[in-house]
């Protein structure tokens, strides 16, 4: 299903700036999964088999709500309306479904059990709840959406995917390359945690990088790598100096690369935008201009 409602074609779609699932969003999301239960399209995963022995006939409810709160032991089960989860754990149950789900495509009808053999096409099946999924969370604000396999991501404010982009790292050092691919890809999970992870990465990709120019001393070293930024001497170079100051003793005091009682933990989401996107972009300019490219991948690359 499309987007073609009359206050999106003529105000725009509402800003994706909401990080919580609220009770009106879970009611839908409720029904849409509890359809799906309903018209037999988990039983690509979860096939109830047919009393004779003639192939899958639907979803078997059983199996669903099993491996259910197994894979995903926070959610209570049978679901309720009335009862809202933590918003990670309906995108971990929406990840779930998603792996289950296909179109259901009907064959011969069995009058005496008064059910139709089915099969599935999983592409389809996907397709449609993924779609259902994104229009409700479109619709309402909500700062996640389902990637086309399933996978559940965050929705970037729009300065901070424009800082980050879809980088490609080839900084010739291969663990450089992996702490900053690391960063950059956790840092597009809905999940608080999975970006103070991705934020620790980025600060400690920035110490590596000091150590990167010729020589043993590594303030001599990040001296060199400000040098290539900015001539020595002028303004601009003084101001990156100190902004590289600044980014090494706001990982040493916030909790980023240490744990001490001391630290103080950064539990709100807009900073942890603000704080990465500064590193990232203070990272990117000395890596072009060390000649330790970042740019975007080629048209051919996934």
């Amino acid at each position: 299903m499309g987007t073609s409602y009359y206050t999106d074609r003529e105000y725009g779609a509402r800003p994706a700036i909401s990080e919580t699932i609220d009770a009106r969003v879970w009611g839908a999301l409720h029904a849409l999964i509890d359809m799906r239960i309903g018209n037999g399209a988990f039983g690509f995963r979860f096939a109830e088999q047919c009393p004779d022995g003639n192939g899958p006939c639907g979803c078997d409810r059983q199996a669903f709500a099993q491996f259910l709160q197994a894979e995903v032991p926070w959610i209570d089960w049978p679901l309720r309306r009335d009862e809202l989860p933590e918003t990670p754990v309906v995108l971990d149950l929406l990840e779930f479904c998603a792996k289950a789900v296909g179109e259901p495509i009907l064959g011969n009808h069995h009058s005496y059990y008064h059910h139709y053999h089915m099969e599935w096409d999983r592409a389809a099946g996907l397709s449609s709840f993924v779609a259902d999924v994104n229009l409700l969370f479109q619709r309402n604000g909500v700062a996640f959406k389902l990637e086309a396999d399933g996978r559940a991501q965050r929705i970037l404010p729009q300065p901070v995917a424009q800082a980050l982009g879809r980088q490609m790292f080839d900084t010739g050092e291969r663990e450089l390359d992996r702490l900053l691919e690391y960063a950059r890809s956790h840092f597009l999970s809905p999940k608080l945690d999975d970006r103070r992870d991705a934020t620790e990465k980025l600060w400690d990709a920035f110490e590596r990088m000091k150590t990167l120019e010729p020589g043993s001393d590594k303030r001599a070293q990040a001296d060199a790598l400000l040098d290539r930024a900015a001539a020595p001497g002028t303004r601009m170079r003084d101001a990156f100096a100190e902004e590289a100051s600044a980014l090494t003793s706001i990982g040493n005091s916030l909790r980023i690369r240490h744990s001490e009682v001391t630290q103080e933990m950064i539990d709100r989401s807009k900073q942890l935008d603000w704080l990465f996107v500064r590193m990232f972009s203070f990272v990117r300019l000395l890596l072009l201009a060390s000649k330790r490219s970042a740019h975007p991948p080629s048209s051919g690359s996934q």
